[in-house]
């Protein structure tokens, strides 16, 4: 089984003239790393919110076509099943970060599934640890660089165990020895048999992929 399928998608935002996605079909292995390349507003974004359900959750428009993951349409799954499956991270951490600490921003997920609170200390601990970000545990996360802010909504997320992760364009507030922290995460994530899918416009952020697909 496949652990992304996506089948004869298409994607109009309302009030939108055109669609910004017609009839795409792709499938992704368990275990696999791919990277989505194209030219900005080819809907590379867009295809990213479909593929994690915020759209049509969040995002409305005309929508057909399908989204299987691990063979269940992602809309027929409740948001507890989906974060659970399937974790998103933006180009810009703000959008992601709004607890007072870092601790308390990676507990919130898990929380809200009610993990057990030794299992998030353990997670936290590990987490923090693999982000090189022990010392700033219980700082504000808006005092952090951009980078920084960028590694703790990548940690959030990670925090709630998904089985795939999408990363669209992470690493472009990212200074150099941060994108090879990121790049080491990920390569562990996969080798724990992870399922990641990288958007990005730089091809030395994405030699970690074992396919490229060109949106167009």
């Amino acid at each position: 089984m496949n652990a992304v399928e996506v089948k004869n998608l298409s994607f109009k935002y309302n009030n939108s003239e055109g669609y910004v996605l017609k009839d795409v079909n792709f499938s992704v292995r368990k275990g696999e790393t791919v990277a989505i390349i194209g030219q900005s507003g080819c809907g590379k974004s867009t295809l990213c919110n479909l593929i994690c359900g915020l759209i049509p959750r969040l995002y409305k428009g005309e929508l057909s076509g399908e989204v299987l993951i691990f063979g269940e349409n992602i809309n027929r799954l409740s948001i507890s099943e989906t974060v659970s499956k399937i974790g998103i991270i933006f180009q810009n951490p703000s959008t992601q970060l709004f607890s007072p600490t870092i601790e308390d921003e990676l507990a919130f997920g898990p929380e809200n599934l009610c993990v057990e609170r030794e299992e998030i200390c353990n997670r936290i601990d590990k987490i923090l640890k693999t982000m090189n970000m022990e010392k700033y545990r219980y700082d504000n996360p808006n005092n952090l660089s951009g980078g920084q802010q960028q590694l703790v909504a990548i940690a959030s997320v990670l925090m709630l165990a998904p089985s795939i992760l999408i990363c669209d364009e992470i690493m472009s507030w990212i200074d150099d020895e941060g994108k090879e922290i990121i790049k080491d995460v990920l390569l562990k994530l996969k080798e724990e048999g992870k399922t990641i899918i990288m958007v990005d416009h730089d091809y030395d952020n994405i030699k970690i992929a074992d396919r490229i697909f060109n949106l167009r």
